[in-house]
């Protein structure tokens, strides 16, 4: 299966042909589904006869063992995390899985390929993410890449390129992925799942994976009380607002949606971009439905305290992960925001 705001990126893959690269990159915002095209070029290169638009037939032998998840010649690296969570092993390791690919996965890849294939046709190896790597990691694949076994395609896939070594990218032929129109992406929401909400749409920055899976986890709800709290910043204490989020966080509505620490930094970044958009006379992108409420807190408000407060949250998303007490954090981002709009003539 190819989205529709993909085919053009399709049509010009299987304009390679034969002149294909052993390693492509597929690169682009995270939520529009660059897994889904690793996975139907997957198929395509493991497919005995694929239709003249290059789609898998799904009925050979390949697309069975494929369709089956035994193709022995398709293997995927993925953070262990992800591994162990698909696999639903129950190991007796008292570690937790890493949300890194390590290095032994690229090991095992190593040996498992210097295995005859199962059959003539390509080996085919996708990477997602693959920014997922540490130096030690990369440097490993970085080996397979300069002297890749015979008939096999490594696909890379990223958001976030720029984290890769450039080695590694100058050795992939990149493929880019650009914003998905808005209205294709509104019918396709529309039509997969019978209700195509703008405001969620423009939340995830356009990406309807991501705002499908949004949609499915009670993200409207979710990002009306985060639109209403920060509006009573003014009216109550940010500290005990920061109480309030930290309950949020551990309550069981938000484990249910998948709400956590990182995706509240995320939304306080992107509100915040909305900000520092209006005050530099822009418009809002992210929380377009709320540009009256970014009027009246930018009026008059100070360029340089709204810029220094976008920073510093940007620092804040780099550590989120790793907090070393994660009300303190939400403490500090509030605060930082509170006084960047309650300047003289910014007061929210």
């Amino acid at each position: 299966m190819i989205h529709a705001w993909h085919r053009d990126v399709w049509a010009r893959l299987m304009a390679t042909g034969t002149r294909r690269a052993h390693a492509i990159l597929l690169a682009g915002l995270p939520g529009q589904g660059k897994r889904v095209f690793a996975e139907a070029y997957a198929a395509h290169l493991l497919c005995a006869s694929p239709a003249a638009d290059g789609l898998a037939c799904g009925t050979c032998s390949g697309c069975r063992l494929r369709l089956s998840g035994n193709h022995p010649d398709l293997r995927r690296l993925v953070p262990e995390a992800e591994q162990a969570e698909a696999s639903e092993s129950t190991s007796s390791s008292k570690s937790k899985p890493s949300q890194q690919i390590v290095i032994d996965q690229v090991r095992q890849l190593r040996e498992q390929l210097t295995v005859t294939g199962h059959q003539a046709g390509e080996r085919v190896v996708i990477i997602d993410p693959a920014d997922a790597m540490n130096g030690n990691t990369a440097n490993a694949l970085l080996k397979l890449l300069e002297e890749p076994p015979e008939h096999t395609v490594f696909v890379l896939v990223t958001s976030a390129p720029r984290r890769l070594l450039p080695t590694i990218r100058s050795r992939c032929q990149q493929w880019d992925f650009a914003r998905p129109d808005p209205d294709a992406a509104l019918g396709w929401l529309n039509e997969t799942t019978g209700a195509a909400d703008a405001s969620l749409l423009a939340l995830t920055g356009g990406m309807p994976l991501a705002t499908a899976q949004l949609a499915a986890t009670d993200g409207a709800a979710m990002r009306k009380r985060f639109v209403d709290d920060l509006g009573r910043i003014g009216r109550k204490d940010p500290l005990m607002l920061a109480g309030d989020w930290e309950a949020w966080l551990r309550s069981k509505e938000a484990a249910a949606a998948d709400f956590d620490l990182t995706r509240l930094v995320d939304w306080m970044l992107r509100w915040t971009w909305d900000l520092c958009a209006t005050v530099l006379g822009g418009r809002a992108r992210y929380f377009p439905d709320c540009q009256a409420q970014f009027d009246r807190c930018s009026a008059g408000a100070d360029r340089a305290v709204m810029l220094d407060c976008y920073n510093a949250l940007v620092q804040i998303r780099r550590v989120v992960k790793h907090p070393l007490n994660p009300r303190l954090l939400i403490e500090d981002m509030l605060l930082r925001y509170a006084r960047a709009v309650s300047r003289p003539g910014g007061r929210s």
